[in-house]
């Protein structure tokens, strides 16, 4: 099981951009899919991006589209989750998830076997 940490979270005010990083051990990134997903206080976890293996096909929430970009760098074993023209509603604690074969339920929790512990990202008004 690849063991996954998050990086670069922070307090930005609403407008600007952070970039999110994962960086995996144990195993290889390059070996899994990829995928972020954010929990808001008071809110269920939800499904931010994926980049999955296969094609290299990324998905998106309707809500981040066009804003935020999902890549990674598989010399470097990591994933990053640009985040651009962040709002208020993006405030929440992003967690990096990875699994070996993810097909196209990229939005359920259940599909990911590995999980960070999250970073947490507030955007002010």
């Amino acid at each position: 099981q690849v063991q996954l940490v998050e990086s670069g979270g922070g307090l930005v005010q609403a407008g600007g951009s952070l970039r999110l990083s994962c960086t995996a051990s144990r195993r290889t990134l390059s070996s899994y899919s990829v995928g972020w997903f954010r929990q808001a206080p008071g809110k269920e976890r939800e499904f931010v991006a994926a980049f999955r293996l296969s094609g290299s096909t990324t998905d998106y929430a309707d809500s981040v589209k066009g804003r935020f970009t999902i890549s990674r760098d598989n010399a470097k074993n990591t994933a990053y989750l640009q985040m651009n023209n962040l709002n208020p509603e993006d405030t929440a604690v992003y967690y990096c998830v990875a699994h070996l074969l993810v097909g196209t339920a990229v939005r359920s929790t259940t599909t990911w076997g590995s999980w960070g512990q999250g970073t947490q990202v507030t955007v002010s008004s």
